[in-house]
């Protein structure tokens, strides 16, 4: 097998015993606490700030641009499918039209 093979499988399967450990620790107790539960809540928002800081911070026109209209469409019409889908649209085009 070649070495890219063997990373993803490997990432694969750290993502999957990951997962399950999570799983396996936090189904041991019958209640979870309020405060672990708000950042087990605020995972989301932490990883989508990894994937999108650099972009914002080392980006050129094109990701700017895709920021600043997803950031727009998630104001004012909500929604992660929309901001998603808007954002991408925009980078895709525009480093398309500007190279």
């Amino acid at each position: 097998m070649s070495e890219t093979l063997w990373i993803i499988v490997g990432g694969a399967l750290m993502t999957y015993l990951a997962r399950v450990g999570g799983h396996l620790v936090l189904s041991r107790f019958e209640r979870i606490h309020p405060r672990v539960e708000a950042g087990l809540n605020a995972v989301p928002a932490a990883v989508l700030t990894t994937l999108v800081a650099p972009a914002a911070m080392n980006g050129g026109i094109p990701e700017i641009t895709s920021l600043v209209v997803a950031g727009v469409i998630a104001w004012f019409w909500g929604g992660m499918m929309p901001m998603f889908l808007t954002g991408g649209a925009v980078l895709i085009a525009l480093r398309h039209l500007l190279g």
